[in-house]
């Protein structure tokens, strides 16, 4: 495992660069605050390819981020570990800090996915952050299909994502949030949500970044055009790979979306590395089914398998 100073120092697991929106809400809670035992979550794992699968050869994990044993559940590609990303926890608190490194060596596959969506609950002070490093090294086939991220009201949270793509690797990511918890009304009711999303090579050129920020109380609201728009649910799937020309990934996942009920729209990566569409939707199972729809015809094209039934429950 490479070596690590201290995961438990706070520039490991502190985000490197925060949104003044954000740290505007910078104070110290009266319950437990940053860096306290409970509000640091820490999970890193390495994969290394062993004769004809992928297997996990590194692992730190440190509560309320966990994992089981990776599974083996894809009948079209039975080499690839599938592994569940658990919290603790029930949801993210303020003041909680996650860390996740995913490491997947070369000739890897690997699935990445969690056991539920994501909750972020009501924040009184201070606010909530997710690091998440993913690296793909020569070779490797990696997919980071997270449930949604559904912020309750008064959630200040951002997340910050860093993929390290070896030319010769492929990665597909995806981001998914939902306005809230609909059937509280809690319609973007949320204080601040932001991510940042940045591609690199092993080299440090970058290739794309992607920035979201949703504050509904200013800038005239989320819900209009360029943002939610009047839907419910926003999800972006970006596609790092060599595997075909970019344009060909970008038109696949036009079409998988052209007869689904939901708003989309696709386009090549800077320097041809890729492709990615962004989602809108306003009824969940049918949107959850065009997310789907989309990762199915970008993994058909890839690799010649469809996606498999990840079943929760």
């Amino acid at each position: 495992m490479p070596a690590v100073r201290d995961r438990l120092a706070p520039e490991h697991y502190e985000a490197v660069r925060l949104p003044p929106e954000l740290t505007a809400f910078s104070t110290v809670p009266e319950t437990l605050g940053p860096g306290s035992a409970a509000k640091v979550g820490i999970l890193d794992l390495g994969f290394a390819r062993r004769g004809d699968r992928t297997e996990l050869v590194e692992r730190y994990q440190k509560s309320p981020l966990e994992i089981m044993r990776p599974l083996y559940v894809d009948p079209e590609m039975p080499g690839m570990a599938c592994t569940y990303v658990m919290a603790t926890g029930g949801g993210i608190a303020q003041a909680d800090r996650y860390r996740v490194d995913l490491r997947c060596g070369p000739g890897t596959e690997a699935l990445f996915t969690t056991q539920a969506a994501t909750k972020v609950y009501r924040m009184e002070d201070d606010y909530a952050t997710q690091r998440v490093h993913l690296t793909a090294d020569d070779g490797a086939y990696v997919e980071y299909l997270p449930d949604p991220l559904i912020p309750f009201a008064g959630a200040r949270f951002h997340q910050g994502a860093e993929l390290t793509v070896d030319e010769n690797a492929t990665v597909v990511y995806a981001e998914t949030v939902t306005a809230g918890r609909l059937a509280r009304g809690e319609r973007h009711r949320y204080t601040l949500l932001t991510t940042d999303l940045e591609i690199r090579r092993p080299d440090g050129t970058l290739l794309a970044v992607d920035t979201l920020r949703l504050q509904p109380e200013r800038h005239g609201g989320v819900t209009g055009p360029g943002v939610f728009s009047g839907h419910d649910h926003v999800a972006s799937l970006f596609v790092v790979s060599g595997r075909r020309p970019a344009a060909e990934i970008a038109d696949t996942l036009h079409r998988a979306l052209t007869d689904r009920d939901v708003l989309h729209g696709a386009s090549t990566l800077p320097d041809d590395c890729g492709a990615w569409v962004r989602i809108l939707g306003r009824d969940q199972p049918r949107f959850t089914a065009a997310v789907h729809d989309a990762w199915d015809a970008v993994r058909r094209l890839l690799t010649g398998h469809p996606a498999p039934d990840l079943r929760k429950q």
